[in-house]
């Protein structure tokens, strides 16, 4: 029974509550954090949908124990940063392109 509590813990430390420009908040799974051209990008999949689609998000510091996430546009920086993440886990996962 302990190691499914312990599953299941883990499970809820992936998730990530984030509020949208509508003041809704919506739940993502954290896949991983890439370091790209001095810059943080989180990388998220939505909980409650069935897309596969990936979401990246730079992470923008305020202070010490604040952070704001802000959604990427360009294409080059949204392409090679899923770059990195495809070749992280290459050997893990599978991607469609």
């Amino acid at each position: 029974m302990e190691n499914k509590e312990l599953l299941q813990e883990e499970e809820l430390s992936n998730i990530l509550t984030l509020t949208d420009e509508a003041g809704n908040d919506v739940d993502f799974e954290y896949l991983d954090s890439v370091d790209y051209e001095g810059k943080e990008y989180l990388l998220l999949m939505p909980v409650d949908e069935l897309a596969t689609e990936v979401i990246i998000l730079e992470v923008e510091p305020v202070d010490e124990e604040t952070e704001n996430y802000r959604s990427v546009t360009d294409e080059a920086i949204l392409n090679a940063v899923y770059g990195i993440f495809k070749e992280r886990y290459k050997d893990v996962l599978t991607f469609e392109d």
